[in-house]
């Protein structure tokens, strides 16, 4: 059956969150803690269990810190859910947060478009693909969009709001006003491989690799100056943090959007890490050890 979309007044009230990692655990505590009702699935129920550790954890600390009162805490864990059954995730609006691979994106949210209304939002947490590619494949592509948040989720401020080519504009006002109640700060994008903030920061990696293949100075030293500089992290620290396996896929994804321009061109350094599973402090090494 078609629907006119135009009609749509996109009202969101529950978020479905897809993929219970480091950035998808993040994005459904800020969700649940704004008073969302807020379902977090991933089809890993290990994942899924180290997930709810880390949220209960994260809040109770927050407790301790006087940044939640215990009834707080309480009222936002009434409101999670979390699930292996992708099935039970039905929302008004769904922000996918799974690995960067274009296809892997596309197929999941068609499988949520098959079961939810055509009036869902989804979203994408993709840090370099393109949403206008993401939405290509996608029944009603008019209502995809993406919703940047940056790790640690529950922290940084920033969440940038990309539409792709064909993305609603009703659509982009309604996720934006979602991310002010979720307590961010919103910026409008327009869809370009990296969006703002990954394109610039993009630089501050690939530089430093560069030195370290080049013996200028080791990991610990780099991050050393760059912190001196002023940078709360050296560049090596957060690789560690966000993941090597992910900024090392994110810089690929640039390289190639960029049809190889040198500046974006990924290190052998890095991949090698990759290669070795020393995926950073999720893995127990990456740059630095951490067991």
């Amino acid at each position: 059956m078609d629907h006119d979309l135009s009609t749509i007044d996109y009202n969101i009230k529950t978020i479905g969150v897809v993929g219970a990692g480091t950035m998808g655990q993040g994005i459904a505590q800020v969700c649940a803690q704004a008073g969302c009702p807020t379902i977090l699935y991933d089809i890993n129920p290990a994942v899924l269990s180290q997930a709810r550790r880390a949220t209960e954890q994260n809040w109770q600390r927050a407790v301790e810190k006087g940044k939640l009162t215990p009834r707080q805490k309480i009222e936002a864990e009434k409101l999670i859910v979390f699930t292996s059954d992708i099935q039970q995730v039905i929302a008004d609006l769904i922000i996918e947060a799974v690995i960067e691979k274009l296809e892997v994106k596309q197929n999941l949210l068609t499988e949520l478009a098959a079961f939810n209304e055509p009036s869902t939002i989804l979203t994408s947490n993709t840090s370099s693909l393109p949403i206008t590619s993401i939405a290509a494949k996608i029944p009603h592509p008019e209502r995809v969009v993406g919703m940047h948040f940056f790790n640690p989720a529950p922290v940084m401020p920033l969440v940038e709001i990309v539409a792709g080519l064909g993305t609603d504009p009703k659509v982009t006002d309604a996720v934006y006003a979602m991310a002010q109640q979720l307590g961010k700060s919103p910026v409008r994008v327009q869809d370009s491989p990296g969006f703002i903030v990954n394109r610039v920061a993009r630089p501050f990696y690939t530089e430093s690799l560069k030195m370290l293949e080049e013996n200028v100075a080791d990991v610990a030293t780099i991050d050393a100056l760059l912190r001196a500089t002023g940078f709360k992290m050296g560049p090596f620290e957060l690789m560690d943090l966000i993941g090597v396996d992910v900024n090392f896929a994110v810089t690929s994804a640039l390289y190639d959007a960029f049809y190889h321009d040198p500046k974006f061109r990924p290190s052998r350094i890095q991949k090698q890490k990759v290669d070795a599973g020393y995926h950073g402090r999720k893995s127990g090494k990456g740059f630095y050890d951490y067991s």
